[in-house]
């Protein structure tokens, strides 16, 4: 072979090598999404909310938050797929059950217009807009107006933020491929992990999230709480993300104006 046609051909196996070695940008997940399988309801429009109920038409003002529903109040027992609670923590759950069969809201955060707190933010109950840039990915629910932030550039959580827990708690994240790896602690503990399913304050939670394909965003959720749960509790979340109004815009949440007006 000529040397001319080798020196050619070693360039192009160090262009292509280098093309493949080059890191590729993370996805974008800017956008708004609906569920389509939070709280077990299918679709992922805005009929998919808290408890099946149908949510308003686009335009339409959104409803204050609701009581106790009666299939969520622990009346029918823990679901086989509920996180698996130790002694201490399964029976504050049995006493809250007890008090929300009698009519009481005394731990229903959403009625009381509190934040849902974290993983039940990521229910998305009503929608959620992902914005993103290179170092935060920020979600904002249309429920109560709930806000968290996912920090991409290397921070980590200082013994200050781990003394003042939220109800988002302090998120940071990486990615793995087209994967963000997120990781949540200083959560506070007067939360829930989903319905009311209590936790102490030593709950971490893990998100792998990614798009499982076009427009389909996929949240792996890993709840890990020493004192609380018997082991790890795991629940795959799925949205979609809304292409054009009315479905990808959110409305305000004035959850206290709500329940005034709701007397």
């Amino acid at each position: 072979m000529p040397m001319s046609r080798i020196v050619v051909s070693i360039v192009a196996v160090i262009v292509v090598s280098a093309a493949h070695a080059q890191p590729q940008s993370p996805p974008d997940f800017s956008g708004v999404y609906r569920p389509i399988n939070a709280f077990g309801a299918a679709g992922g429009g805005r009929g998919a909310r808290a408890g099946g109920a149908p949510a308003p038409a686009p335009g339409q003002p959104l409803p204050p938050p609701t009581r106790t529903a009666p299939l969520s109040d622990g009346s029918q027992g823990r679901a086989p797929t509920a996180p698996q609670l130790t002694p201490q923590y399964l029976a504050k759950w049995q006493a809250m059950s007890k008090s929300r069969v009698a009519g009481s809201s005394e731990s229903d955060n959403t009625a009381k217009c509190l934040p849902p707190g974290m993983p039940a933010m990521m229910n998305m109950a009503y929608g959620m807009e992902v914005m993103q840039t290179k170092d935060k990915i920020t979600f904002f629910s249309e429920l109560n107006d709930a806000l968290r932030r996912v920090y991409l550039d290397g921070r980590k959580p200082t013994p200050a933020i781990l003394d003042d827990p939220t109800y988002a708690g302090y998120s940071t994240g990486h990615w793995e491929g087209d994967t963000l790896i997120v990781e949540t602690v200083a959560l506070r503990d007067n939360t829930y992990i989903e319905g009311f399913t209590p936790h102490s304050d030593k709950m971490t939670i893990r998100e792998r999230i990614r798009f499982i394909e076009p427009g389909i965003l996929e949240d792996r959720i890993t709840v890990s709480d020493p004192v609380a749960l018997v082991k790890p509790w795991e629940t795959v979340k799925t949205y979609r993300r809304m292409t054009g109004p009315p479905e990808d815009q959110l409305r305000e949440f004035a959850c206290a104006e709500g329940i005034e007006h709701a007397k």
